[in-house]
């Protein structure tokens, strides 16, 4: 076995963090400045923007879950400038996000909001002329040697089949323990998936505190869940999971949990939370793929795995997102969609550290900036976890 790579060429930030891409992001803070977003995105070339339907109508945590997730998102170490995009009367505040974002971490951050500038085709230019500025200072910043230790690396699983927990996931834990051993950091997330397989997590956490946060959020989430009138354990509330060959969310969660490796767990925190250890971090988010890897992205990470038995295409329009497939006959399928298969595992006799080293590897090149499917595809799916009604 190779001796394990331990650095990637990445971007440093002033604020001490690196990236692995060096994106201008065009942010809306609510609906109604997603046109102005991807018009700004559309006449700079190399911008990039994200669209959702939120912003507005809403209040208390969840608006603050909101709001935080648009400063994390804009936060990110692959962002090297943000264009704030807002109407002006919105409730979550685009003049509190762009400040949140130029406080925290000092890069380039402009606000725009379409009733101040006029109208849509001001704005628009408002928002093109400082995603060019931008995107030309950018253009100027070179990779670097980097540590593995400084990544952050979200881990996300979607479409399972029966082959999910034997190959793919466990594939990617013990990559996420190579990066782990490595001082890096590796994000668990989607608590719905790890119904079931708590008490094996728990049972790794580094001190009672953290065993006790494991339960607690297990505990928040069936109540929150259990109150519209629906039972989780014992059945699966995905067709694609029961049609791949799954029976229950327990069957789902024990193969989940594997993409957390074997390392102690350091911490667990909340959706969009940066942490603040390193190893493996569990972050409570739901099991929608896209919500999940918008609270990762936000958290900071920097790259994600996302393994699959059923093939999926989505991204992320700032991170790469590895696609993992659990079987070689899907992969083979959807070459289009998928950058790595570990179906050999199942179907050819390879181990699962062969594999998972070889993901390791997959990982980092990516990181030095060789481009994922989703990425060359213009996959950018967005999508924030709402936990209250829309007002």
């Amino acid at each position: 076995m190779q001796t394990a790579a331990t650095e990637f060429l990445g971007y440093r930030r002033s604020d001490g963090t690196v990236g692995v891409r060096n994106h201008v992001l065009l942010l809306p803070t609510i609906t109604c400045a997603n046109q102005i977003a991807q018009n700004g995105a559309t006449l700079t070339r190399g911008a990039v923007y994200v669209a959702h339907q939120h912003g507005c109508g809403q209040t208390g945590a969840d608006l603050h879950q909101t709001m935080r997730t648009f400063i994390g998102y804009g936060c990110n170490p692959n962002v090297f400038g943000v264009v704030v995009c807002g109407l002006g009367c919105e409730a979550a505040s685009a003049r509190i996000v762009a400040d949140g974002i130029s406080r925290r971490t000092g890069k380039p951050v402009e606000l725009v909001l379409i009733q101040e500038a006029g109208g849509t085709l001001a704005a628009t230019l408002q928002a093109a002329r400082a995603a060019a500025l931008m995107l030309q200072d950018a253009s100027e910043v070179q990779r670097e040697p980097c540590p593995a230790s400084e990544l952050i690396l979200g881990t996300e699983c979607g479409g399972s089949d029966a082959c999910s927990g034997i190959s793919a996931n466990p594939a990617v834990g013990h990559c996420a323990d190579i990066l782990v051993d490595a001082g890096g950091t590796v994000l668990l997330a989607e608590t719905t998936e790890l119904i079931g397989a708590e008490h094996l997590l728990a049972a790794r956490a580094v001190e009672p505190a953290v065993a006790e946060k494991v339960y607690r959020v297990i505990d928040r989430y069936e109540r929150q869940v259990l109150a519209t009138g629906y039972d989780m354990r014992g059945g699966n509330p995905s067709p694609g999971n029961i049609a791949g060959g799954l029976s229950t969310i327990e069957e789902k969660s024990l193969g989940a949990a594997h993409k957390g490796g074997t390392r102690p767990l350091q911490d667990v925190v909340e959706y969009g939370h940066r942490p603040t250890k390193h190893g493996l971090i569990w972050m409570d988010t739901p099991g929608h793929d896209i919500e999940q890897l918008t609270g990762m992205i936000a958290g900071g990470s920097q790259v994600a795995v996302f393994t699959s038995g059923r093939g999926t295409p989505t991204g992320s329009c700032i991170a790469p997102v590895v696609k993992i497939s659990t079987n070689t006959p899907m992969f083979e399928n959807m070459r289009d969609n998928m950058d790595f298969d570990a179906g050999g595992i199942v179907s050819r006799g390879e181990s699962i550290a062969d594999v998972g080293q070889r993901l390791y590897g997959e990982v980092l090149r990516a990181c030095s900036g060789r481009l994922t499917r989703s990425e060359v595809l213009g996959h950018h799916e967005f999508g924030l976890w709402r936990i209250g009604p829309t007002l």
